[in-house]
């Protein structure tokens, strides 16, 4: 646990294929989702680079209590990782900057990689994934719609077929399909076919995928390591 106390702290390994820091507590032995991570950031200015963290409780069974598994808990402001890799089961990456659980990795068939939640489209928010790797095993969407104006971005990302043939899901509420932003950019492999995706998905084109491409959309060259 790194506290809020203790800023500008890296963990760096020599490739997350190969270095990592692992734990296996749940929301239900560690009471709560939120103190379930193998490890957790509370400072701002945190630096990770080649490295995994991993959560290895055992995938849930459908309809398990208490299951969600955190590998990584992020709650400080301005994160880096760089070269990382996210391991687990259930609620693998929790961003606690959003308003919900950031759910990644490995999960049942009624699971998401992202839950982001955005209550309004003035909101400066959103999740992008670029030049990424999906794999495990199950049946997954790319994205849930927790809040109404959810926004999430892959682009040049690998997926493998565990990705759902429609990718994303409107949280079965039809009346966020209006205002939710969920697009692709230039991604492959068997999950990345875009033929039966849902109706509210975007196919990016160059000039919508640009602004999500550069770090300015973090405002990275104030703090961003260059």
């Amino acid at each position: 646990m790194v506290p809020k106390t203790k800023p500008n702290i890296t963990f760096q390994g020599q490739s997350y294929t190969s270095t990592a820091i692992a734990w296996n507590d749940t929301a239900k032995s560690a009471n709560g989702t939120f103190y379930s991570g193998s490890v957790q950031v509370f400072a701002s200015n945190f630096i990770a680079k080649n490295i995994s963290f991993m959560n290895l409780a055992p995938m849930p069974s459908p309809g398990a209590e208490g299951a969600q598994a955190v590998a990584m808990r992020i709650s400080g402001d301005q994160a880096e990782f760089r070269g990382c890799g996210f391991f687990g089961a259930q609620d693998t990456l929790h961003d606690d900057k959003g308003p919900n659980p950031v759910p990644a990795g490995q999960k049942n068939i009624n699971g998401a990689i992202t839950a982001h939640g955005r209550v309004s489209m003035d909101e400066n928010t959103g999740y992008v994934f670029v030049n990424s790797t999906i794999g495990g095993n199950g049946r997954i969407w790319l994205g849930r719609a927790w809040r109404p104006y959810s926004r999430v971005i892959f682009a040049f990302t690998t997926m493998s077929d565990i990705i759902a043939p429609e990718g994303w899901n409107d949280f079965n509420d039809p009346s966020r399909d209006q205002t939710i932003f969920y697009g692709e950019y230039n991604c492959s492999g068997p999950g990345a076919s875009v033929n039966m995706r849902a109706p509210y998905v975007q196919r990016l084109n160059d000039t919508q995928a640009f602004q999500f491409l550069n770090t300015s959309f973090i405002d990275g060259d104030l703090w961003l390591e260059t």
